[in-house]
């Protein structure tokens, strides 16, 4: 079996697929707006890039900038009509604003999702208890997520380090099956000591651009990645 650890690349748009796809990326986050972390991207968008590149996509379901989930029937309208365009993979997260994560709120879009797989994204970062979060969403929701998109702190990697190796150190107990995927802050100077403690998932966005998020992501950004991992 391949040990070849996942990099994920944030796109906007086919060219920025296209990019992240020659250099190495195993999978793409589809996003929009970045200066509000990245929001749903319209269906146009997932379409062309589908289209452009034959790896995995997982598209954002998140309209509104915070954790909060906002308008229920936006989100459940935006889920529907990416599932129709095609799309089969998610990234979602929505919290209380007491930090509790909001299971209403990921019940009614991982139902609406009808089995497909999914990352609950870095609202993990900003809940008021990680591991309460990880067992409630492991339990009620229709299907749990498979992946999270973590920096193990709000501030970034930096901080998040012990965080992030104490919970790949749990992989499989109770809450903790699902895959991690690092990512907020993360540098190459990281990987040594997150694939030493188990980690196998990574995830890029600003790194992919080293001249910044007016500019497409750079094929050969995303290769140094690819050959640091590998």
């Amino acid at each position: 079996m391949s040990n070849r650890a996942l990099l994920e690349v944030i796109a906007l748009d086919a060219e920025d697929a296209v990019a992240a796809q020659a250099g190495g990326a195993d999978r793409l986050e589809l996003v929009t707006d970045m200066a509000a972390d990245g929001l749903t991207p319209p269906r146009e968008t997932f379409a062309a890039i589908r289209a452009a590149v034959d790896i995995p996509l997982r598209v954002m379901l998140r309209t509104t900038d915070g954790f909060a989930a906002g308008d229920a029937e936006v989100l459940l309208t935006a889920a529907r009509e990416l599932r129709a365009e095609g799309a089969t993979e998610f990234v979602l997260g929505f919290l209380n604003p007491d930090g509790t994560p909001d299971l209403a709120a990921v019940e009614a879009v991982v139902a609406e999702l009808d089995g497909c797989r999914w990352t609950f994204h870095r609202a993990i970062d900003r809940a008021a208890d990680r591991d309460q979060l990880r067992k409630a969403l492991s339990e009620p929701v229709p299907a749990g997520p498979d992946t999270y998109l973590t920096a193990g702190s709000a501030a970034g990697v930096d901080e998040g380090m012990p965080v992030l190796l104490a919970e790949a150190a749990r992989r499989g107990e109770p809450g903790y099956e699902a895959r991690i995927l690092v990512g907020g802050g993360l540098a190459l100077s990281h990987l040594p000591m997150l694939r030493e403690g188990g980690v196998d998932a990574f995830h890029i966005g600003g790194a992919a651009r080293p001249d910044g998020w007016g500019r497409p992501v750079s094929a050969a950004a995303v290769a140094r990645w690819r050959t640091a991992l590998d």
